[in-house]
């Protein structure tokens, strides 16, 4: 638990920096970030089996790499720079992720935990990370910004699989696959973006362009 605490704290910490920052580029990379530091968590609780291994794979390539690169690649092709006009305003957002992360501490002071989880942040910061996650889809306006939050979503129930992946360990492989889903949101953004635009996804009609 000596290393996995310090990590789980930079998770709660990239939890705060999305909720209050607009920047959508740097709000993709820091989950990136978030996306790799969850995959380490099958090797640090159950060390370098075969199991551990596969779940760490899977969710460096899509938390850490196949999604963040798709959505970095969604703004530049929409043309979005900045979250503008969130429902609630980023301060307030900030303050109400840091309360509902301190509920989160403190509900899972009441839960049966098992001994060894009780000094861990395992479940808090799980809570604390899907209540962010779902906090983002409720107050952005911008659907990549809501990509973001359902894929922090999907980073809590992670945290909670890992604890489960060796008395569960096919259901906890098949929720990296939700991952995929955020994967093919993103690209029915870009192509309704430029269906908005061109009125047709057809790419045959670019063949008729002239200088």
């Amino acid at each position: 638990m000596e290393i996995t605490n310090p990590l789980l704290l930079t998770v709660i910490l990239i939890n705060f920096f999305t909720l209050g920052s607009a920047r959508l580029g740097a709000c993709i990379r820091i989950v990136a970030l978030q996306g790799a530091l969850l995959a380490l968590l099958p090797l640090a609780v159950h060390g370098f089996s075969l199991h551990s291994l596969v779940l760490f794979s899977g969710a460096l390539l899509f938390k850490g790499v196949f999604i963040p690169l798709l959505l970095l690649r969604a703004i530049r092709e929409v043309r979005i720079r900045r979250e503008v006009e969130p429902v609630i305003g980023f301060v307030p957002t900030l303050i109400l992720g840091v309360l509902m992360t301190a509920g989160a501490f403190l509900f899972a002071d009441f839960l049966p935990l098992a001994v060894e989880h009780l000094d861990s942040l395992f479940v808090p910061t799980a809570l604390a990370t899907m209540f962010s996650g779902f906090l983002l889809l409720i107050t952005r306006r911008k659907a990549i910004t809501q990509v973001l939050g359902y894929l922090m979503l999907e980073n809590g129930i992670f945290i909670f699989g890992v604890l489960l992946s060796e008395a569960l360990p096919l259901m906890v492989e098949g929720g990296v696959l939700l991952d995929l889903l955020v994967g093919v949101f993103v690209m029915g953004i870009v192509m309704n973006q430029i269906n908005r635009e061109f009125s047709s996804i057809n790419t045959e009609s670019l063949t008729a362009l002239k200088e």
